[in-house]
Order: C-alpha cells, then sequence, then structure tokens
C-alpha cells in the first residue's frame, strides 16, 4: 500500500524551556549565600508555570481548548512552554480531538477552559474520553475564594457548580482535585504520574482558581517517576484457558482493546484454525481478507457472524479486549457459544458484564502478553480450518444519473483512502457508521475509527483533527450533513493546516433517524433539514471542497481530496432512500420496548 504522501509541519514561535521541575539545581554548593538567593528570586516560578512544567514532564506535548480571562495566566504559561496550544472554535471540539489525538499516539493530551459554560461545554468530549480509554490531562479554572458565592462572571465554586461531579473521582474522572495551594502540586503530579503509567484510560481533572494561578510557588517540586507495568494473568489462570479452548473448536472475538496483540492474534487463529470475529471497534486489528475472519458484530455487522454461530457454533468463544457491550452483540443469544466465554481483559469489571447469566472464565490481562502466553501451549504449525462463512462484498457500477448511492460511495471510499493510502478513517454516529463499519475492510490495526459507546454526533468531524494531528498525516471523517452541521471545526484546521477530510453525506435529514423511525413503526416525524452547500461553507473559512452529484464523478473527487494539501470537505448529495445496514438496532430496540 502506498503511503500518503501528505504530511505537514506546523510552525510554532514558543521559547522552549530547559529546566525541569523534577530537577534540583548542582551548581548551588559554588555561590554565595547572596547569590543563591537572588537567583532563587530570579527563578522562581508561578502556580501555573509549574504546573505546565509538570505536564511537559509527564510528556504532554499537546493541548486542546478554547481561552478565557479566568484562565488567562495558566493560557499564557502553555503559550510559553514546549507544549503545541491548538486554540478551538467549541470545547466539546477540543475533547474529541484530544481524545482522537491521543488515539493516534498514546501521547497523553491536555484540554483546557475557562470557568462556567466553558467547563460544561468540555463535559461531552471528556466523557467520551473516558468511554474511549483516552488519557487526558483537564485544566479549568475556577472563582477565586473571595469571589465565590458573590455572583462573579460565570461563577465556578460550590455556590453554581456540581462539584461532586467536577472535582472529585467518579464515573467523569479517574482523579479530580480542586487546588486550593500550591504546596499541594507535589501530590497532584505522583497522583497524575501514577495514573497516566496505568494500564487502559485516565481522565483527571485540575481545577485552579484565577488567583491562584499566579501566585508563586514557594519550593520546588521533588522528582516524581512510575513506570507502566503491564498486568499479566498468573499460570494457573492460562493453564486452565488453555484447557477450555482445547475442549471443543473456539471462536475468537477481537476488540479495540486487543489492538496491540495483532499479530499475537493472527498467530493463534493460524495455529488452531479458530474462525475471528471483530466489534466495529476492532475492524482491522485481524484482517478482514484473512480465510478465518467471518466478519463485524453488533451495528452495522455482517450476516456471516449468525450464519456461523448458528451452523458452526463453537465450544467456546475467546473474547479480547471488548466489553461485549450494546452496539458489539446487542447482547443476543445467538451470540452465546455452547459451553461459554473466556473473556481477558485489563478492567476486571468487564468481563461477564454484558452475559452474566452465561457461564465466563474472567482473566484480568493486557491482551497483548496474554496471548502470548497462550501461544506457547499451541503446536507452532497450521491449524485445521472448517469451511468458513464470510461478509459479502458486492461492488456496484457507478451511473451516470440519480444521486449517489452510499454503498458506492463506501466502495470508492475504498479504493482511494483504504487500498490507496494509509489515512486513518473515522465514522460518526449514525447512518455513516452502519455503512463504514459493514462496507469498508482494513486489513491492518489502527486504520478505522468509531466510538460505539458514548456515541456523540460531532465526535468524528471533530476528533478528525487531533487524528491528523496525532499521525502526522491524513485523516478522514464520514459523516451526516446533520453531524457537520452540530460541529466540524474546519476552521481550526485552517488555522494549523491539519489535513483533515470530511466526507458528508448529505441527504437534508437526519436519515437514520427517519429510516430508524419508520421502521420502528412510526410514521410522519419530522426529521427533514434545510439543505445546505457544504462546499461553500468550507472555502467561507479558508478550506477547500468539491460537491459530488453523480457515482461517476466520485472516482476524481476523492482523489482530488486525497491529494490535497489543506483541510478539504466532499459535499456527496446522497440518495436517501437506501436503508442503512442496521436492522439489527432496530431489533434490538423493539425488544426493549421502542415500538
Amino acid at each position: 500500500m502506498p503511503p500518503t504522501d501528505i504530511k505537514f509541519n506546523r510552525i510554532s514561535a514558543k521559547k522552549s524551556t530547559s529546566s525541569s521541575i523534577f530537577a534540583q539545581p548542582t551548581n548551588s554548593l559554588a555561590l554565595s549565600p547572596n547569590e543563591k538567593s537572588s537567583q532563587s528570586e530570579s527563578i522562581q516560578l508561578t502556580v501555573s508555570d509549574t504546573v505546565v512544567k509538570m505536564l511537559e514532564d509527564l510528556g504532554v506535548r499537546h493541548a486542546f481548548g478554547v481561552s478565557g480571562g479566568a484562565i488567562a495566566s495558566l493560557w499564557a504559561s502553555l503559550e510559553h512552554s514546549t507544549i503545541d496550544v491548538l486554540h478551538f472554535r467549541h470545547e466539546a471540539g477540543a475533547g474529541f480531538a484530544a481524545v482522537e489525538s491521543y488515539l493516534a499516539n498514546n501521547r497523553p493530551v491536555v484540554i483546557f477552559t475557562t470557568t462556567g459554560p466553558g467547563i460544561t461545554n468540555a463535559l461531552t468530549g471528556l466523557l467520551a474520553a473516558r468511554w474511549e480509554g483516552a488519557k487526558v490531562i483537564f485544566l479549568s479554572a475556577a472563582t477565586s475564594a473571595p469571589q465565590r458565592g458573590r455572583w462573579a462572571f460565570q461563577e465556578t465554586s460550590t455556590y453554581t457548580m456540581p462539584s461532586e461531579v467536577l472535582s472529585t473521582s467518579g464515573s467523569l474522572f479517574h482523579y479530580a482535585t480542586s487546588i486550593e495551594s500550591g504546596e499541594e502540586l507535589p501530590e497532584i503530579a505522583r497522583r497524575l504520574a501514577l495514573g497516566l503509567a496505568r494500564p487502559g484510560g485516565f481522565v483527571a481533572h485540575l481545577s485552579i482558581p484565577t488567583t491562584l494561578q499566579s501566585s508563586l510557588l514557594k519550593a520546588s517540586l521533588p522528582p516524581v517517576a512510575f513506570s507502566q507495568t503491564l498486568t499479566t494473568a498468573g499460570e494457573d489462570a492460562i493453564s486452565k484457558s488453555v484447557q477450555l479452548l482445547s475442549e471443543a473448536p473456539f471462536a475468537i472475538w477481537v476488540g479495540f482493546g486487543a489492538r496491540g496483540a495483532a499479530a499475537e492474534i493472527r498467530q493463534l487463529a493460524q495455529r488452531t484454525g479458530a474462525a475471528v470475529m471483530s466489534s466495529p471497534r476492532g475492524k482491522g486489528i485481524f484482517p478482514e481478507d484473512h480465510p478465518q475472519y467471518i466478519g463485524v458484530t453488533g451495528f452495522g455487522g455482517h450476516p456471516s457472524v449468525l450464519k456461523y454461530m448458528q451452523q458452526q457454533r463453537p465450544g467456546r468463544v475467546l473474547v479480547l479486549g471488548t466489553r461485549l457491550g450494546e452496539f458489539t452483540s446487542f447482547w443476543s443469544p445467538a451470540m452465546v457459544p455452547s459451553k461459554g466465554f473466556v473473556h481477558v481483559d485489563i478492567d476486571p469489571e468487564v468481563p461477564g458484564t454484558a452475559y452474566p447469566s452465561v457461564e465466563t472464565f474472567s482473566i484480568q490481562s493486557d491482551v497483548q502478553v496474554f496471548v502470548k502466553a497462550l501461544l506457547q501451549y499451541f503446536p507452532n504449525r497450521p491449524g485445521q480450518c472448517l469451511v468458513l462463512p464470510h461478509p459479502q462484498r458486492v461492488t456496484l457500477t457507478p451511473r451516470a444519473e440519480d444521486l449517489v448511492r452510499p454503498d458506492v460511495l463506501m466502495d470508492t471510499i475504498q479504493r482511494v483512502f483504504v487500498e490507496g493510502s494509509d489515512a486513518v478513517v473515522m465514522t460518526e454516529a449514525g447512518n455513516s457508521f452502519a455503512w463504514g463499519t459493514h462496507t469498508l475492510r482494513f486489513s491492518q490495526p489502527g486504520r478505522y475509527r468509531v466510538s460505539t459507546g458514548f456515541g456523540s454526533m460531532g465526535h468524528a468531524g471533530t476528533g478528525i483533527v487531533g487524528t491528523a494531528l496525532g499521525r502526522n498525516g491524513k485523516a478522514v471523517a464520514i459523516l451526516g450533513d446533520g453531524a457537520m452541521l452540530m460541529n466540524s471545526e474546519i476552521n481550526t484546521a485552517v488555522k494549523y493546516q491539519i489535513p483533515a477530510v470530511w466526507i458528508v453525506l448529505n441527504d437534508s435529514r437526519y436519515n437514520m433517524c427517519a429510516q430508524g423511525m419508520s421502521l420502528l413503526g412510526f410514521n410522519g416525524i419530522d426529521t427533514q433539514m434545510s439543505p445546505v452547500d457544504f462546499v461553500a461553507i468550507a472555502r467561507g473559512m479558508g478550506a477547500d471542497g468539491i460537491r459530488v452529484e453523480r457515482e461517476t464523478d466520485l472516482q476524481v473527487a476523492l482523489e482530488q481530496a486525497l491529494t490535497s494539501k489543506q483541510p478539504f470537505v466532499v459535499d456527496v448529495q446522497i440518495d436517501p432512500t437506501q436503508t442503512a445496514p442496521f436492522g439489527s438496532r432496530i431489533q434490538s430496540l423493539i425488544e426493549q420496548g421502542a415500538k
């Protein structure tokens, strides 16, 4: 596969910082007392400076957010650090971009906001970070103590904000605190380092009152260092797993949490002959063109998976790195093997949750470490594989009349972006998710992204900016016109010359809602929107774009988007009568009472 030859380098005029908050002066013994006092005063740092230096030492390279007066000192410290600061148009967009930047390069990121609505606007992106397993540090301002309770502008205090959510560890933040003194920073540094070293995601919140940000720190921070330790299963758990999987033919169910174990999973499948299926987020971890791959499960999934489970039901299913949540399994009884699951996840609370009444052997472990250990018990020779069902791929001939059919668009995206470049492809919540998951095929991990848990509209449209930045290359968002109108951050991409591409399924309606409500039996529901020219909008913000009204024009338009050196919008006029492949979602809703 030829790599996309579009790379970009952002120019920064920042001053580099050479001192570390974790380093102690090495030449103090050579100075007189007066000289030492003078030097100490000259390098004394504010709380904001110290927090930012702490973040630099923790590996942060990018900060995403929207500024404001209450966070002025902290924002200035970020701007004068080695951290690259990207100023967004909306805090939620900054949050989604931060999530995808982390997932693109595994570097912790910062989200920053001012008080009041700055914080509440960011909450959607922060919840997405928690659901997606990103490592994010949220910096926000708070009203200073003397002004609290006096109706300060955008007051952020216990008088006006839910402190039990924003300033305490819980379902939103793994670690949260409201800083009232610079003397707290050593312990905060320790907790952040520990959180970032833990397996899985980590979302932290530091709330810093405006006055405290500019106050001088009285002491330097001591060095703090934590090495990451991978969670591993014990020898007894490995042996038991081998025993269970050897009793009868088994299948492998691959999720996003297994993305670091692609090579090992392929070896295991080939040695055992196991059929392999993937969650929507797990697409590409096991090559989708491999003869042992039977398809995607859940939303936008393939009938070949159900055919396999019905006709060749395995004794057990080895579940690797997926929660088996609604959009992965729909909790369907058809996905239950005859003897139960062997479920491996880094989070001990995951195994057994989706199917609580099914026998499950639960293992807490890093997936790659577990599969490596498992391989030692299976012979290094090809396993016998049954004749397996596979996803059917139908290639349609482009037509020169009528509107563009979504499956024809996806087939062209497959050729141009998936097979013709190394670009990352993201799909948005809605019909785009269903079409992309069902139709596109990936043979490598990390090329496809979708949010199946929190699933906010606007995630892909803004997250794609973080993806392109994090991987330093081309990234493509496939989204509907409703999501595009909600939030896209095109203007941000233009400012920083980030080569993101938006492919808009433009049908002037919330079409998943229209199709879904119709299938559920609810008629006469208004889902229409006024027609929008997204190319005109893009060009009005300094980007480029092209409008596509015929299928025969798709190839050229997408190739133009691929080679463009600036942010690019492809506005595709979609046939709204083509029903997206999300029948399993409709059936799940009916079973839950939505009819």
